[in-house]
This record gives structure tokens, C-alpha cells and sequence, in this order.
């Protein structure tokens, strides 16, 4: 399922891989961790190169940004129930990569050169390091949706707006190589474990960002996956409802642990978003 949102401005163009507009909860959404879905080296060697050439440039510009863990998206597959079971069923293909790489390819200002010409989503994009991000609709008791902008000190698209999101991280599970996945038990464990931390994360990003207590929030549910246009960065995304008004939310996001992220927050109705 991918469809194309275009909304007048190139930098903002998306590819929606996957909508779930009803939402799934955790029981509905697993994941296969897997070095087969890491990222694919690409045969140019001087195009490799510039991937270490281009996070020491942004490195020198920007001495808080540092290199860690991440899951990579690598595609995802979908079923639905049997017989009276009528749920349907998605399973992210998830690979390690990191932020140094994330850098180096997809924001690396000649990205289109890592692609490959393919229709098939995974393939095309098998040289990126395609981080996968995240990010919450997270709806007000007031029926607003929050939107932050991002602080200047941030290393992809400063002063944008956007939703609360990070990134699930594998280092939250114990996660550093693939090697805890060796053993077929040891892989159902950990696939397990990651497919519980993407939506542990997406309330961590949430708490951390815009200041909120955790008992405030719903338990999260998938959405979809989206991917931009412009350097393929892919992202899930959950819709959470926050049993705080508006109101209530601009007065705790001023002591937000991670406030240093965003410079302001907005709640607006869904509406105004579009």
C-alpha cells in the first residue's frame, strides 16, 4: 500500500507505505530484526567515502550531534486474520545501522546517488541507511494536536514543524550487533523485545519532549509508515491521546527533558493541520 502525498512543497513530499487509519495495537504489529534488512554498500567506492567525509564536516559545524545505534527499515509485510479474526497484521523488516551513516547517505547532499532504480520500495532505497524514526499524533483532551518547531541545534531539518517523534532505540533493548539473534530462540526473544520498543519509545519521545506524565497518555497505536520524498527518510507513526488540555500541556513543556529540541509548541485543531 503506498501512496504519494505532495502538499506544494518538495522538502515536505511523502510516500505513505502503509496506512492503518483505525490503528493497531501491540499484539497486531511484530518485528524480524535481521542483518539481512542492514544496509547494502554501495559499489562506489568514492561515494562511500563521502559518507565519513560529510558527517566530520556536519560534526565541526555542530559539535552536540553524536553518532549512535539505530533500527534501519528494511520493508515490512502484511496479513490478515482468518476466518471470525478479521484483524489484519503488519511485521516490520528491521536491520542496525547508525546516525553517522544516516548522515552520510541519506542526508548527504548527493542522496539520489545511493538509490537504486527499482519499484520495489526496500530495493530502491538498499543503500541508505534509512533509520527508522517515529512520531505521534498525539491528541489533546481539548480535541488539538500537538506540533513542535525544531530548534536550530538539531541536525535534520532545524526550524520545521513537526510531530512529537525520535527514533525507537536498540541500545533500549540491549541491542548493539546482530549477534543476540544467532539462536532461534534468542531471535524470537529479541524480535519480541524490539517490537515492544517501538511503542515504548514513541511514549518516551512524547514524555521527553513535550513534558507530559506518561498516566496522561493512551496506550499508543500504529498508524502507518511514512517515507519523504526528499532523502527517503522513513518514520511510523502512532496516534496517542493525552488526557491533558492544551492549556495544561504549554505549562509542562517548558520543563520538557528535551525541550532543547524544539524552540516552540502549538496545539492547533486537526483541521488547521492540513
Amino acid at each position: 500500500m503506498e501512496k504519494e502525498a505532495i502538499d506544494g512543497c518538495s522538502s515536505l513530499a511523502y510516500k505513505l507505505l502503509f496506512s492503518c487509519p483505525f490503528g493497531l495495537s501491540p499484539p497486531q504489529l511484530s518485528v524480524v530484526f535481521d542483518e539481512s534488512y542492514d544496509r547494502i554498500p554501495h559499489s562506489d567506492i568514492s561515494l562511500e567515502n563521502s559518507i565519513s567525509e560529510i558527517w566530520d564536516l556536519r560534526v565541526q559545524k555542530n559539535a552536540s550531534l553524536f553518532n549512535g545505534k539505530k533500527f534501519r527499515y528494511g520493508g515490512y509485510s502484511q496479513k490478515s486474520g482468518d476466518g471470525s479474526n478479521q484483524e489484519s497484521y503488519v511485521c516490520l523488516h528491521l536491520g542496525l545501522t547508525d546516525y553517522r551513516t544516516f548522515v552520510g547517505t541519506n542526508l548527504n547532499p548527493s542522496w539520489e546517488k545511493f538509490l537504486v532504480a527499482s519499484e520495489d520500495d526496500s530495493t530502491r532505497c538498499q543503500h541508505t541507511s534509512s533509520p527508522l524514526g517515529n512520531g505521534a499524533i498525539v491528541e489533546t483532551s481539548d480535541k488539538k494536536i500537538v506540533v513542535l518547531q525544531r530548534s536550530n541545534n538539531v541536525g535534520e531539518f532545524p526550524g520545521h514543524f513537526v510531530f512529537p517523534g525520535g527514533h525507537p532505540e536498540p541500545q533500549e533493548v540491549g541491542i548493539e550487533t546482530h549477534e543476540y539473534g544467532k539462536d532461534s530462540k534468542d531471535s524470537e526473544l529479541v524480535n519480541k523485545r524490539v517490537s515492544q520498543e517501538m511503542f515504548d519509545s514513541i511514549i518516551r519521545e512524547v514524555v521527553e519532549e513535550i513534558g507530559v506524565p506518561t498516566t496522561s497518555l493512551s496506550d499508543p497505536l500504529f498508524i502507518g509508515i511514512s517515507r519523504r520524498v526528499l532523502n527517503v527518510r522513513p518514520a511510523i507513526f502512532f496516534f496517542i491521546k493525552c488526557s491533558l488540555q492544551s492549556k495544561e500541556i504549554q505549562q509542562l513543556y517548558s520543563n520538557a527533558q528535551d525541550g532543547y529540541e524544539s524552540t516552540q509548541l502549538y496545539t492547533v485543531s486537526m483541521q488547521n493541520l492540513w
